[in-house]
């Protein structure tokens, strides 16, 4: 999912359709134990650990947590009991993504457009209010485990105000003492937003899930990418793109494609039990050599590309009309990948896995004008992940 307005801009609700989609109100991970989880993204991608809500908060079956960044949001929920549907699935799939939630005027409307739009129910609307305000959720099945949670906010609970740092809803307890707090105002790593999301599904079911975005919640393809685009002497992929419209939120969706080896989508699928879902997150920075080299220095490890890349790619993206003004020489010793289209260019560089099981990773972007996907560097990435499959056992 992509958004291109600034954290700080206040948000103007527009009642009209019941389907407009206004932020990505937050990203709700499943974990095995998701306060150790804090600390990790805490420590190697500088989010401050803000809010909570647990057993001492009279939360009895779920303790979580609330990571911000600019306007990313990450909520990390642990199931207390063995029935719980996060404690079965950290079991099935692992720590990963459960719920891309999204700001609208009215989750109630919005939830009943989708439904008569075609989706299927996720949960029924569900409203907490206290004396500060009201939050409203509502959710609809997507790909595989993936929710979609419609949020509408009242009071102070208001987007613009959780945008700063408000308290996030009923239940939800400020944080009042984490050193790393601190330490990461000290020492920004700069991400600011959730630039795109991307999930992985089965083969021939590519299509099936753009309809699907079509219909229901009226996106509009963006991009598009086939195997012509997007493989190696061993592997392939396909990937449409899909927009919200606004310039708020794109999705691009992959598939695997008939390739020697198995592709990263096949890997992702085999290690998240034959099951789609979320496979990266783009987080968006305006200083990518800052932010790299930070991430770098607090032990985040990347996919690494050959120096004989930065042979070629100055050549290319010039031969596009750009001049990339960042530090050649910085971009290069830090790894970063370069790419260009007919808007601009773009920085972007991926981590390795962030757990275990091959199935969540982050890209860090930066976007000069681009607006694309870092089309031209496919080949080098794609040769990068097929090393580290190879590495797992997994090509």
């Amino acid at each position: 999912m992509s958004q291109t307005r600034p954290s700080s801009d206040p948000v103007e609700i527009d009642a009209s359709d019941p389907l407009r989609l206004h932020d990505v109100d937050h990203v709700r991970f499943y974990c095995g134990n998701a306060k150790q989880a804090a600390y990790f993204y805490a420590w190697n991608f500088g989010f401050q650990v803000e809010q909570y809500r647990d057993l001492t908060t009279g939360s009895r079956d779920t303790a979580s947590y609330l990571l911000r960044q600019g306007n990313i949001r990450l909520i990390l929920e642990t199931g207390l009991t063995a029935d719980h549907e996060a404690a079965h699935e950290v079991v099935t799939y692992g720590d990963g993504v459960k719920d891309v939630s999204l700001t609208v005027n009215d989750a109630e409307a919005a939830y009943e457009q989708a439904i008569r739009n075609g989706a299927e129910s996720g949960y029924e609307p569900i409203e907490e209010t206290d004396e500060h305000g009201t939050v409203v959720r509502a959710a609809i099945r997507s790909y595989g485990r993936v929710l979609h949670t419609f949020v509408s906010r009242k009071g102070d609970y208001g987007l613009n105000a959780v945008r700063s740092g408000g308290r996030f809803g009923p239940g939800w307890e400020k944080v009042d003492h984490f050193p790393l707090n601190e330490y990461n105002r000290q020492n920004p790593c700069g991400l600011e937003f959730v630039d795109h999301l991307v999930g992985n599904v089965e083969l021939g079911k590519m299509d099936h899930w753009v309809e699907w975005y079509s219909e229901v919640l009226g996106f509009k393809l963006f991009k598009h990418f086939d195997e012509a685009d997007i493989s190696t002497e061993y592997t392939s992929l396909m990937s449409k793109v899909m927009d919200s419209g606004f310039g708020v939120i794109k999705m691009p969706i992959n598939e695997p494609a008939e390739g020697r080896r198995k592709s990263q989508i096949e890997e992702y699928l085999d290690w998240h039990n034959d099951t789609p879902g979320v496979q990266h997150l783009a987080l968006r920075t305006d200083d990518e050599l800052h932010s790299v080299h930070e991430l770098r220095r607090r032990g985040v490890n990347f996919l690494k590309v050959p120096q004989s890349y930065y042979d070629e790619v100055w050549k290319r993206v010039e031969a596009l009309g750009w001049d990339v003004k960042e530090d050649h020489e910085k971009i290069a010793d830090l790894g970063i990948l370069v790419d260009a289209d007919d808007e601009g260019y773009l920085l972007q560089l991926f981590t390795q896995p962030l757990q275990d099981r091959p199935t969540l990773f982050f890209e860090i972007i930066s976007r000069r004008g681009s607006q694309s996907f870092g089309k031209g560097n496919f080949k080098a990435l794609f040769e990068a992940i097929e090393r580290e499959q190879a590495r797992r056992g997994n090509l």
